[in-house]
């Protein structure tokens, strides 16, 4: 795959989708520029906080939005900018602050990421992978937030509009948070992927070498007349949820890793601004902080990826 195949395809896929009817995402909010909000400080707290879904973030398109580079000096580290689950022999693969900031609390978003709230130990094997996180951390005793940008190695999928009547059949992994590098599992290299057949037996075809989805057979099934992931007669709005294992021949050593994938089913473009008109404008901030380089979300927002299949624009 070249190196700019995947990027230009989600546009045409989502600007496709997208014409004509798609306000565009608030300008006043994406101009002013607020500044990072970090989550109250809360002694009680055990698990894993994050910034509450009213934080705002800078958006992508300003340059004070880049993630920070570590803030202050007790900001957490783990070695490098991108780390990696490794193979173990059953159990989880733990990752551990390098500079032991500290007695504090940890945090870390958008959603997704396993961490102790006390330690700052990041479960690598229960992480969503293939995102750019950002990690904080707050010492007890002040109200400082500290924070530093942490990239999980692995896939992942663009939150996109596919339209299969414009050609758009396919949803493309992209590696390490960053749709711009050449895609690790193009020619197969030794990946491979729904290795324990999860995502298959809910019907969500994935190439086992490549992880390309394929989302026609997905939406209208391997066999003619058995209906795919949705159903035999798929209505609008319907959605499956799967997680698809798989191994990446790089620094991971080819551990077993996973990711969850949503996809969700409407018959027309008209259909899915009607039912959820907020969906696309959604897809597009997210798609856009993709191509910046930046995290995905910069609220506490929920993953998966979110793949929307649409059957023909009108």
């Amino acid at each position: 795959m070249k190196k700019l195949s995947l990027v230009g395809f989600i546009l045409l896929v989502l600007f496709s989708a997208c014409r004509k009817n798609i306000s565009e995402p608030n300008t006043q909010t994406q101009t002013s520029n607020p500044p990072i909000v970090p989550p109250p400080h809360d002694s009680t707290r055990t698990s894993s906080p994050t910034p509450p879904d009213s934080t705002v973030l800078p958006f992508p398109q300003s340059t004070a939005a880049a993630p920070p580079a570590p803030s202050c000096a007790l900001s957490p580290l783990y070695g490098d900018s991108i780390i990696y689950v490794e193979p173990t022999n059953g159990s989880d693969y733990i990752v551990f602050p390098v500079n032991a900031p500290g007695a504090g609390k940890f945090f870390s978003w958008p959603l997704g990421m396993t961490i102790d709230s006390l330690t700052g130990a990041i479960n690598l094997s229960k992480s969503e992978t293939g995102l750019k996180y950002m990690i904080g951390y707050v010492k007890n005793g002040t109200t400082d937030t500290c924070l530093s940008p942490l990239i999980v190695g692995g896939a992942s999928y663009a939150d996109s509009v596919y339209v299969l009547a414009n050609g758009a059949i396919t949803a493309i992994p992209y590696f390490e948070a960053d749709p711009f590098l050449t895609n690790t599992c193009a020619s197969g290299n030794g990946c491979a992927f729904d290795i324990n057949n999860t995502a298959a037996n809910m019907k969500v075809i994935v190439n086992k070498q490549t992880g390309v989805i394929d989302l026609q057979k997905t939406l209208n099934g391997s066999l003619l007349g058995l209906g795919g992931a949705f159903g035999l007669l798929p209505t609008n709005g319907s959605s499956v949820t799967t997680t698809i294992y798989y191994k990446v021949n790089d620094a991971s050593n080819l551990a077993v890793q996973h990711i969850d994938v949503q996809l969700v089913y409407y018959d027309t473009k008209a259909a899915l601004q009607n039912s959820n008109p907020g969906l696309l404008s959604g897809l597009v901030n997210k798609l856009n902080n993709l191509l910046a380089g930046h995290m995905i979300s910069y609220r506490a927002n929920p993953q998966p990826p979110l793949i929307v299949i649409v059957r023909r624009m009108e």
